[in-house]
């Protein structure tokens, strides 16, 4: 894990302003500009593009430097995909909760078939945060079926779990892409592939961080703990 002067050489502003512009575009319905007006109201005249070019490259470092304080989530999944639209064309954002809407992971996917099924659970299930599922609820996708038959015969998947194609049991994690929906609609779509995963990446990380996913300590606030996650003093 790269160190705090490593990740912060050669930056004009202070580690703190450039995280906090990172968490206010993760986590709120804002625009690249949006915050830059923000910020010039605080006396900084930061571009837009210098906050996106930030976004791009802290999103994806909060997610790593929280992963390890992540909570166990339960063995019920609840999978489901929605659309980010990139360069015009939609892509398929897979998204797994588990049956109390804890996150489980997310991978942003250029198709919606078998082998991008699978990856997603390779990915799911190879998170340490994450227990080996005991139930899927998925929806009619027919990528699934054979999906997890090769993850099975693969032993990357027990061939005791229970599959289940059940729509309405999977209002809850229907229910979550709301919140990612909300921060990436203002976007009017993404100019790339990788900056829609790495930006992708950050709202997931403070959505976790919302939804009190993450072990902090409880003398402190989440901006406080992910600054001493930098090494930020106070």
């Amino acid at each position: 894990m790269e160190t705090i002067s490593n990740l912060f050489k050669w930056k004009h502003y202070e580690a703190g302003i450039i995280l906090l512009t990172v968490r206010w575009y993760s986590k709120y319905s804002l625009s690249y500009r949006d915050v830059a007006e923000m910020m010039e109201e605080r006396g900084l005249n930061i571009s837009h593009t210098t906050i996106m070019r930030w976004v791009h490259q802290f999103g994806p470092e909060i997610d790593k430097r929280i992963r390890p304080y992540l909570k166990i989530t339960n063995d019920s999944y609840r999978v489901d995909e929605t659309y980010i639209r990139v360069r015009g064309h939609w892509k398929y954002l897979y998204r797994a909760v588990d049956s109390e809407g804890s996150t489980i992971d997310s991978m942003l996917s250029e198709n919606r078939d078998i082998q991008a099924a699978k990856r997603f659970f390779k990915k799911a299930i190879s998170s340490p945060h994450n227990q080996s599922p005991r139930v899927i609820t998925v929806d009619k996708n027919p990528a699934y079926p054979p999906a997890f038959e090769q993850l099975m015969d693969e032993k990357e998947l027990s061939k005791e779990t229970l599959v289940r194609q059940i729509k309405y049991l999977n209002n809850i994690v229907e229910q979550d892409h709301r919140f990612i929906k909300k921060i990436t609609n203002p976007m009017m779509g993404f100019k790339s592939f990788h900056t829609a995963e790495k930006t992708i990446m950050g709202i997931e990380a403070f959505h976790m961080l919302r939804k009190e996913q993450v072990e902090i300590p409880p003398v402190l606030s989440y901006v406080e703990w992910i600054h001493e996650l930098f090494g930020l003093t106070a």
